[in-house]
């Protein structure tokens, strides 16, 4: 569920990373880190946590000239399920992210270890009995979900008919789409008013015979009605009827007979958001069912109230730094992307490409996916980058660590630093450089930053939502293909 965030010998550690007071200039190692602006971000979060924010009540129109586009929210932006502060400062929901991420990000990696091993998810887990709940964690706007529970990033769309407009978590991590549903045997909170089935032309329930029901990882045929069930791994999960509805995009464009779960006892934290749009590769997620050659998405700031578009059917920009999409045969949900190596400080890093590696057996590689915040690296290949990273930061004042991040600075002084540039390179020679912003992140609003990235001890890397902040990221699945483009939201 629920899309949260993170350089070498050639330069002495003061050259690199000097404070910068007046006219910063980057150089072609180095970038350039606005720290005032960041923690100004921070503040104006924790004050909107406060105050009314205007409800938005429809599915609202995009500018995006793609066939089929939905807007796109971070959960910040999101009225009516948001919670308060209860005067929790910046630090707290920093921890509180991290922890949700944690444990989204064991679940994604127990799920890929299991399935390569040959055990399926429907061997372990019975619908509904006790502890029954697994431990994994068109165009139209896209938003951060920061001050909310799981996921990070909300689009809105209309279901039914009449169209019932209502946000969903984004989730390239997931092929099952759900929605709250009446009558609720439990519902949290959302923002807009619980999904009513009975209200709506264009509902029908699944049979269990169907191929929309068969695909189901977890299911159970009552009464000749297919039952589903989905769980994530902060523990959320939601249980209920397998249907097909109409999905409206900016208030016109429609999908008729769209599978997805109609859940009448759900849990969790996607507080505001009324269920989740599933952007996997399986056969039930929202791209198979419609078919489409292509999606992208532009994640805003985190902390931001501005929104961008998800996007479907759109060719790949033509500024896009292309990287090859590889799938792995053992598991279909999740998008491989061919990373080669990592540079820090315009410095090749000394980590053996096969590190990153997706193997015969379904184990290792490394995903990108919207609903992981911090990109996780093999323990090796962190450690040799966060060194390269410190060595490039040696004048900037330390801080203690905080929760999983180990680098951090007392940026409080500061106006704006100079840090080593970090950079992507793929297996066909292309490079994504990173903005600092998406690799130093400020944990609370008195100026500490952390470099944001972490270690993982398992073979799978993630490439996190923090590190894809302010660039299209665009899935061309007719020619395998990822593409990054910067500034594109």
């Amino acid at each position: 569920l629920l899309l949260v965030l993170f350089f070498l010998a050639s330069f002495a550690g003061n050259a690199v990373s000097r404070s910068r007071t007046h006219h910063p200039h980057a150089t072609a190692t180095t970038a350039v880190l606005d720290v005032s602006s960041a923690i100004s971000r921070t503040q104006q979060l924790l004050e909107a946590e406060k105050n009314a924010r205007r409800e938005k009540h429809a599915v609202e129109s995009s500018s995006s000239s793609s066939s089929l586009s939905f807007k796109l929210h971070s959960r910040f932006s999101v009225r009516g399920g948001r919670r308060r502060s209860s005067g929790k400062d910046y630090k707290a929901v920093t921890e509180a992210r991290l922890a949700r991420d944690s444990a989204r990000v064991r679940a994604i990696q127990i799920r890929v270890d299991l399935v390569s091993l040959g055990i399926r998810k429907a061997d372990l887990v019975p619908l509904g009995e006790e502890g029954g709940v697994w431990d994994e964690k068109l165009a139209g706007p896209v938003t951060s979900g920061t001050s909310q529970g799981s996921g990070e990033y909300f689009c809105r769309v209309g279901i039914g008919n009449p169209p019932k407009p209502t946000y969903l978590v984004l989730d390239t991590g997931s092929d099952v789409n759900w929605v709250q549903c009446a009558p609720c045997s439990d519902c949290y909170q959302q923002a807009d008013p619980i999904f009513d089935p009975s209200l709506s032309s264009s509902f029908s329930r699944l049979t269990c015979e169907t191929q929309q029901c068969r695909s189901l990882d977890v299911s159970e045929c009552r009464n000749n009605t297919c039952l589903y069930e989905v769980s994530y791994g902060d523990g959320s999960y939601t249980v209920g009827d397998f249907v097909m509805e109409r999905i409206t995009f900016d208030g016109s464009d429609k999908v008729d007979d769209v599978a997805l779960g109609c859940g009448h006892t759900n849990q969790g934290l996607f507080v505001g958001a009324a269920g989740l749009i599933g952007l996997g590769g399986g056969a039930l997620s929202f791209p198979s069912q419609i078919k489409a050659s292509s999606f992208s998405y532009c994640l805003v700031d985190r902390d931001s109230e501005s929104s961008s578009t998800l996007d479907f059917d759109s060719p790949l920009p033509s500024d896009s730094v292309a990287a090859p999409l590889v799938r792995n045969p053992k598991i279909s949900t999740y998008y491989y992307v061919d990373l080669s190596g990592i540079s820090v400080g315009g410095q090749s890093l000394p980590i053996p490409p096969e590190t990153f590696a997706l193997t015969d057996s379904g184990t290792g590689g490394v995903i990108i996916d919207s609903g992981t915040a911090v990109t996780r690296l093999q323990s090796d290949a962190y450690s040799s980058m966060r060194d390269a990273f410190k060595k490039g930061t040696a004048d900037l004042p330390p801080a203690n660590a905080v929760s999983l991040f180990d680098t951090c600075y007392d940026l409080s002084s500061r106006k704006s630093v100079e840090v080593p540039t970090v950079s992507f390179h793929f297996s066909n020679g292309k490079e994504v450089k990173l903005p600092a912003k998406n690799y130093m992140i400020p944990v609370d609003s008195s100026g500490t930053f952390c470099f944001a990235f972490a270690p993982t001890s398992s073979s799978l890397g993630i490439i996190g939502n923090v590190q894809q902040q302010g660039t299209r990221v665009s899935y061309d699945l007719a020619n395998s293909l990822v593409g990054f483009s910067p500034n594109k939201c």
